[in-house]
């Protein structure tokens, strides 16, 4: 129900509206003509306890981590801490205008800096620009670098990206918007990059491969630095998607990999807010042949301080992403999250987002269902595969995650990677307890049995929630987002 369903004529909230008879009256021509409205605006017309009340059971009706489990795969739907949203919230952050001097914000600059350099040695890079806005940002900046780099060098023939089939759909859309040619590589029957056909691939005209590790298939990459060096050979670089960083921080690094370029998901691997399209943060980290090229502004430390190094100071940066210094608010919760678990504890956001995903794995295995890459373990996810349901039972992936809904489970990516035919992408994270995901295996368990003797019940699922199953065509199409009288 909309709130202009409620809404009664001359009903209103006399406490909240403005003493009319105590402002001043402006003069006539204060404000043009056409600009003044000759109708009331079209405002629902509700008491304040009605409107707390629609708008509270509103959000009473979505799914959030605060809420459910949601094992969303490849995004990382984790608690975040209150503490975290807390620091970022201080008044001296808050309080700091981003044109203030450098002088008026020490503090949050020996923040971000301290965040610059954590990040740094985390991912085993050489230098990291905080600037980035989103995951998706940081990408486009890795691949820009990597552009700049043979620019500068004259190599203007490399005008080829190379990605793998299990790449993240972000990738071949960030090499073409970067100008490059988009080649895909397969992967074999265990989920590895298929190394044949990457020797294939590379050559002269090869700028760069970008690299998910582990890729979406939920399995390790296990032949990374043979892949590295089959492209450096070639002349090319190497980008790493940081999306799935999760499963290995503390334990791996990119760096050590052979990787050049580095993005971070902030919002998923340190416990910032993620999800309805932001807010977001996805720092940029370079090699030592990339340095030169990282977007502006990059933060440094000298004898007078922290400051901000501007493109005078940075000839070679692909320049600045956003206005000031990037979503500083993200940044500040990744810099309290990191500095609130410690270094012990940055290891066993790996050690624990593999356990549970493996634990997950082995019970759903046990109960019947089709992992897809069986013969492999589990990183911080996993795949299975309805291939089989959807054969013999008539029930699709889709069947299923909607039903999930009435269990009272948010459902995990469905559809991808496309790879995998039916699959779910189950991403349980590190802060999940083992009966939460007891529960949620029970529930899949008692879905498949109801897809057995009432089939009918799971393809009209969701029964439980306010809006029922939608036509996804018409709804992506057609959609009504607009409430008319």
């Amino acid at each position: 129900m909309v709130i202009f369903a409620k809404s009664q004529h001359d009903r209103c909230n006399p406490a909240q509206m403005p003493d009319l008879a105590a402002c001043a009256t402006p003069t006539a021509d204060a404000i043009p003509g056409h600009f003044l409205r000759h109708t009331p605006p079209l405002l629902p017309e509700v008491s304040e306890l009605e409107a707390i009340r629609h708008y509270t059971r509103l959000s009473q009706r979505n799914y959030a981590i605060d809420t459910h489990f949601y094992p969303l795969g490849s995004c990382t739907m984790k608690y975040n801490p209150r503490g975290c949203h807390a620091v970022a919230t201080l008044p001296g952050f808050q309080g700091l205008h981003p044109l203030a001097p450098a002088a008026h914000g020490q503090g949050t600059l020996a923040t971000l800096y301290e965040l610059q350099e954590m990040l740094t040695a985390i991912t085993g890079m050489a230098g990291c620009s905080l600037a980035p806005m989103a995951g998706a940002q940081g990408e486009f900046a890795g691949v820009a670098m990597i552009r700049a780099y043979h620019e500068q060098r004259g190599d203007r023939e490399r005008r080829e990206i190379l990605v793998p089939s299990a790449a993240h759909g972000t990738n071949p859309a960030t090499a073409a918007l970067c100008g490059f040619t988009v080649r895909e590589i397969p992967v074999d029957a265990d989920g590895d990059v298929d190394l044949a056909a990457l020797r294939q691939a590379v050559g002269p005209h090869t700028a760069g491969l970008m690299l998910t590790n582990p890729s979406t298939l939920g399995v390790f990459e296990r032949r990374v630095q043979e892949i590295a060096a089959l492209v450096h050979e070639a002349g090319g670089l190497l980008y790493y998607d940081g999306a799935n960083l999760n499963a290995i921080v503390g334990r791996v690094r990119p760096g050590d990999m052979g990787f050049d370029a580095v993005h971070i998901n902030l919002h998923k691997t340190f416990a910032t807010p993620h999800g309805g399209g932001g807010p977001g943060a996805g720092p940029i980290l370079a090699s030592e042949r990339l340095l030169p090229f990282l977007p502006i502004p990059l933060l440094a430390r000298g004898e007078d301080g922290f400051r901000l190094l501007d493109a005078a100071e940075r000839p070679h940066t692909i320049g600045r992403l956003s206005a000031f210094t990037g979503n500083v608010g993200i940044l500040l919760r990744a810099y309290a999250y990191i500095r609130l678990v410690g270094g012990g504890g940055v290891r066993r956001i790996a050690d624990y987002a593999t356990l549970n995903a493996n634990y997950l794995q082995a019970r759903l295995r046990q109960a019947g269902f089709s992992v897809a890459y069986p013969h492999r373990r589990a990183t911080h996810e996993f795949l299975i595969t309805l291939r089989e349901e959807a054969r013999t039972l008539g029930i699709t992936a889709l069947d299923v995650a909607k039903r999930l809904l009435d269990y009272g489970f948010y459902a995990p990516t469905i559809y991808f990677p496309l790879l995998v035919p039916e699959c779910m992408l189950i991403e349980p994270t590190e802060t999940e307890t083992r009966e939460e995901l007891d529960r949620f295996v029970a529930a899949l368990v008692a879905i498949r049995q109801e897809a057995e003797q009432s089939p009918e019940k799971v393809r009209g699922a969701p029964h439980t929630t306010p809006v029922k199953r939608l036509d996804d065509t018409a709804a992506a199409r057609k959609p009504d987002l607009v409430w008319k009288p």
